[in-house]
């Protein structure tokens, strides 16, 4: 058998060893660029309103919280998008951020709880979800779907925390002037499809508030979506705590305030309830603005984009 020089065999192996080295190298460089390719947004979505004082709050909620969110450097951009009535929609901002080069975007839906809006509207306008009930409706109110090229990643809704109880709790006791005369009464937008789960969510944030302030009765009705806009339905819930209490303090449990629901409905069916200027306490305000729910967008953003990066 032939056989090689010491400094020939010496030079091979050290070259075999330079060659492996350079492909672990060649490896770990190409696992960090897939890495730093990533270009990570976030997307506010709301329901969306005609009010231009609800719009705002959504728009301020964003500017709230955009040096937290971008303080990491892992995400490049954020957005708010209204879901129907006016622009930027939810089609709009996707498009931007497909322009500019965003490979996924973690989607914040401002929405309280569940509904079709999340379960359904919200997936199928992003092209995650083939619902046809939805895309018939998506088209009769002329939203626009756009599937769009970056990955799309939904974190959960408001209940999914304590935020709302303590929300409601701090609106509820400062209106609160003598709790054991008082009953609570929740009025918010409601859903029929998701009677039961809503209905559920409020009795949860009423007992709450009851076991802090010491408030031992509490009604909820619906200013929309299952009342259709009627406002005999606050008329109803107030009446209702009032056969067992002296006063009622009323809470709006709406995102923000629209000037149509909080003053036209809600306070509409106040002002039917006889003697209200008496027995009723009422701010005609909404849950934002909240820093804990700024906390919430914040953490629940960036644990997602964790999971991201790790993906």
């Amino acid at each position: 058998m032939k056989s090689f020089p010491l400094t020939w065999t010496l030079g091979v192996i050290a070259a075999l060893v330079l060659f492996l080295q350079a492909c672990s190298s060649s490896e770990k460089a190409s696992n960090e660029t897939t890495t730093s390719e990533k270009k990570i947004g976030v997307l506010l979505v709301n329901h969306g309103s005609r009010s231009e004082t609800w719009r705002n709050e959504l728009v301020r909620l964003e500017k709230n919280v955009t040096d937290s969110v971008l303080a990491s450097g892992d995400v490049k951009g954020i957005k708010t998008a209204f879901m129907e009535y006016t622009e930027p929609s939810i089609a709009t901002r996707l498009k931007e951020f497909d322009k500019e080069g965003f490979t996924d975007v973690v989607v914040v839906p401002i929405f309280l709880t569940v509904s079709p809006h999340t379960f359904e509207d919200l997936p199928t306008i992003m092209g995650q979800k083939e619902d046809k009930a939805s895309m018939e409706a998506l088209k009769l109110e002329k939203i626009e779907r756009y599937i769009p090229k970056a990955a799309i990643h939904i974190t959960p809704n408001l209940d999914f925390t304590d935020v709302l109880k303590r929300n409601v709790l701090r609106r509820a006791k400062e209106l609160s002037k003598d709790a054991p005369h008082e009953g609570l009464v929740l009025i918010g937008y409601g859903d029929e499809t998701y009677d039961k789960e809503w209905t559920e969510l409020f009795n949860q944030v009423a007992t709450h508030v009851k076991q802090e302030i010491g408030i031992s009765e509490h009604s909820h009705g619906w200013c929309g979506h299952i009342a259709h806009y009627n406002p005999a339905e606050t008329t109803k819930a107030v009446n209702e705590v009032l056969k067992k209490k002296e006063k009622a303090v009323v809470i709006p449990v709406l995102v923000a305030h629209d000037e149509d629901f909080q003053l036209k409905i809600i306070g509409g069916g106040i002002d039917k309830v006889a003697n209200s200027e008496k027995k009723v306490s009422y701010k005609p305000d909404a849950i934002l603005p909240d820093p804990d729910i700024q906390h919430w967008v914040i953490t629940v953003a960036n644990e997602f984009v964790g999971k991201i990066k790790k993906s």
